[in-house]
């Protein structure tokens, strides 16, 4: 069976992630999985992309069609903004670090982080609880009380960003770096934010099959089942091919480690770098 161009845009995606799979896993592997650097956020995301797309690739392919390999792969596809900014809000919290390699505000980082998974499960189970159509109304809530999350979520990595641009002096040396990869990434992130929250508020259900009746709201090209292909291309698969190339990069080409030397080389340079809670 051919592909449509939502199946050709999954098989796509696949054949990008798969190199990032590597990718990330090396980083993880260069910093480690505890110190809470994004990294680990960014395999996940690769896999996530990768397993939603080939979802999809196979639901195209089977015949009569399977709504759940639909369902799997359309709900990958939504979670997919969650660890990207996780990721992001995790290369934010590693600039906050020390020379002794101690991380700072681990308290509000971890309760940010709570927020994006919080914000990740309100999608998923709305979008489940949509295809099951066991309470429409409930899971059209959830679901873009989930996006508005992402939203704040966002807003919040915004502000956290020119925080630090404010302490700039203050910032490691190869940290000042990763800032500024994050900072390009920035427009790119807000984007694909803004289309998932065009994308949910498009309409009030979730259909697989295209068998209930059209969507006939202004945001229906923004819809991420049936809007228009090239939208959905520039403003979501583009913008978050950008930013992992930006973080990957920024990941392989930096010596962060450089930065955790002893605390007394960097005292008179980073008078502010202690560890606070």
């Amino acid at each position: 069976m051919a592909l449509n161009s939502q199946g050709i845009l999954a098989a796509v995606t696949i054949a990008m992630y798969i190199p990032f799979l590597f990718i990330s896993l090396r980083l993880v592997m260069k910093y480690g999985i505890s110190r809470g650097d994004g990294w680990v956020s960014l395999l996940v995301f690769s896999i996530i992309r990768v397993l939603g797309g080939a979802l999809l690739v196979a639901a195209e392919d089977i015949t009569p069609a399977n709504t759940s390999l639909y369902i799997g792969g359309y709900a990958l596809e939504s979670s997919g903004l969650s660890p990207l900014l996780l990721c992001t809000l995790g290369l934010l919290h590693s600039v906050f670090q020390t020379p002794d390699g101690f991380s700072r505000y681990n308290r509000q980082f971890l309760l940010l982080q709570l927020l994006g998974t919080v914000a990740l499960i309100l999608v998923i189970v709305g979008i489940f609880e949509a295809s099951s159509s066991s309470s429409s109304l409930s899971a059209n809530t959830m679901r873009r009380g989930g996006v508005i999350l992402f939203c704040v979520l966002y807003i919040i990595l915004v502000g956290i960003c020119i925080f630090l641009w404010t302490r700039i002096h203050f910032v490691l040396r190869y940290r000042k770096q990763l800032l500024k990869a994050v900072s390009i990434a920035l427009p790119f992130l807000a984007i694909r934010t803004l289309y998932s929250v065009l994308s949910t508020f498009s309409s009030s259900s979730f259909s697989m099959t295209g068998t209930t009746e059209p969507n006939t709201s202004d945001l229906a090209k923004f819809n991420m089942i049936t809007g228009e292909w090239q939208i959905y291309l520039v403003m979501d698969m583009l913008m978050e091919y950008a930013i992992v190339i930006i973080y990957a990069v920024a990941g392989i080409m930096l010596p962060l480690n450089e930065d955790n030397k002893s605390a007394d080389s960097y005292q008179d340079e980073y008078p502010l770098s202690r560890p606070q809670m």
